[in-house]
């Protein structure tokens, strides 16, 4: 067995999601999702932006941008997002014209759940936080 190896690494800071529309991204998470807007910036020399949205108070925030040489948007991006409450955002996600599932997943042992597709087709969970 191999000794365990220390790092100086302490949270995960950003995840980006491939998205073919910057200004339609952004105001999907924001205006659909609810999310705040924490950076917008210029950089590079082609008139590229860095965009980073995130839940109020969350320590981890989405980088919204263009998918890179041989990538594209509209991945599975493997992220979940974690509710107070499935039912209701659900529910709110769903008149606000968002892709969500039609129904929320309930298995035994396991917090529901549903996925919801921003307007690339990138995929996102919800769950529900399970009680301490």
């Amino acid at each position: 067995m191999s000794e365990q190896v220390k790092t100086r690494i302490i949270e995960v800071r950003t995840v980006a999601i491939p998205v073919s529309d910057q200004d339609r991204a952004l105001e999907f998470y924001v205006g659909k999702l609810g999310f705040e807007k924490r950076v917008e910036t210029p950089y590079g020399s082609n008139g590229q932006r860095w965009i980073e949205v995130a839940p109020a108070g969350a320590a981890t925030s989405l980088a919204l941008v263009p998918p890179g040489p041989g990538q594209h948007a509209g991945v599975d991006t493997g992220i979940r997002f974690t509710t107070v409450d499935t039912e209701a955002d659900h529910a709110d996600l769903r008149g606000r014209g968002v892709d969500v599932d039609a129904e929320i997943t309930r298995w035994p042992g396991v917090p529901p759940m549903f996925s919801l597709r921003d307007p690339d087709g990138n995929r996102l969970f919800v769950i529900e936080r399970m009680a301490a």
